[in-house]
């Protein structure tokens, strides 16, 4: 199966590196890198882990149409207020009748159920089990291990860097000091201000409502705050008194529909919620046959997320084999 990336940062190279450690038991190659920064690359026989950049194309359009692939695999920066431009790079594979594998929530978020019928009426598949809690198997664990199973809420502890900062607060630093740690680590967005005022938070909730609770909202439907307003006096005058802060996703049903937010919430320390650190994920499910069931990620990295992108490469083999 060949393989076209649109965007090649941390976590393509690691999918690269991934594939490459694979090959000899899934024989899939990426044929063709698109990069807004540093051009394109493109070799029918199989572009290396760090290829050499050359060619410049007017867009995806025009890549896409040479690239000769079976997937695209969207992988572009982040932008969680519009989904752009990873939006339209999707439906121009749909377009191309091409499978499309994302670690970009942002187009779930902003528009899951008209892609799913466009891929749909394209013939082809869809999958974005990297784009919420890295490759951990969550959308994949309610499709194919929970059938007849109705999501009516959920809560997690979905975003990194706010973790981060808030620990780094903890021990004395400021707030700027913490987002550099998070820097430092990889795991902040481009713009680190979609994660300390919640963006990062409100587009993983949005994905999570709209594939599990058919919810149709974007995440300027979600109740945000960020924890942009705490100062490191008042986390360490938490700390003292064995509590924390966390940024918290929910996701509910109620009458009038799907109730989303995502607000800095003041937790003891042995809470749940509150014990998750540093890239550590967590979802908790509020379903209607299994009662409340969840998962933990315990510091994944971008080899999780190239995993998760690896996944879905081999679920689309196995459907459409």
């Amino acid at each position: 199966m060949r393989i076209a990336l649109i965007g090649y940062g941390h976590v393509g190279r690691a999918f690269a590196s991934l594939l490459d450690q694979k090959r000899s038991r899934y024989p899939f190659r990426i044929v063709a890198i698109h990069t807004a920064r540093h051009g394109t690359a493109i070799d029918p026989s199989g572009l290396p882990p760090a290829p050499a950049f050359q060619t410049h194309l007017r867009g995806v359009d025009e890549f896409l149409d040479r690239a000769g692939c079976d997937v695209a695999a969207e992988i572009s920066t982040l932008n969680p207020e519009t989904g752009e431009p990873a939006l339209t790079h999707i439906r121009s594979a749909f377009a191309r009748r091409r499978h499309v594998i994302t670690a970009n929530k942002g187009p779930i978020a902003h528009a899951y159920a008209s892609l799913v019928e466009e891929a749909r009426n394209a013939g082809v598949q869809f999958r974005f089990e990297a784009t919420v809690m890295d490759g951990t198997p969550l959308f994949n664990m309610v499709r194919k291990n929970l059938p007849g199973v109705k999501v009516r809420g959920f809560t997690g502890v979905l975003n990194s860097t706010s973790k981060v900062v808030i620990a780094a607060m903890r021990e004395g630093k400021t707030l700027e000091e913490g987002v550099a740690i998070a820097q430092s680590l990889g795991i902040a967005e481009a713009d680190p201000s979609y994660d300390l005022d919640g963006w990062d938070s409100a587009a993983k909730t949005a994905a999570l409502a709209n594939v599990l609770m058919d919810a149709r909202t974007t995440p300027r439907g979600v109740d945000r705050q960020g924890i942009g307003a705490f100062t490191a006096e008042q986390v360490r005058g938490l700390a003292e008194q064995g509590k924390t802060v966390s940024l918290i996703s929910r996701g509910v049903t109620t009458p009038d529909g799907v109730r989303l937010s995502v607000h800095p919430e003041i937790l003891r320390d042995t809470d749940m919620l509150a014990t998750v650190q540093g890239t550590s994920n967590l979802i908790l499910l509020d379903t209607d046959l299994m009662g409340t069931i969840g998962t933990v990620s315990i510091s994944p990295g971008v080899e999780q997320t190239a995993y998760g992108l690896f996944s879905d490469l081999v679920d689309i083999v196995e459907t459409t084999s």
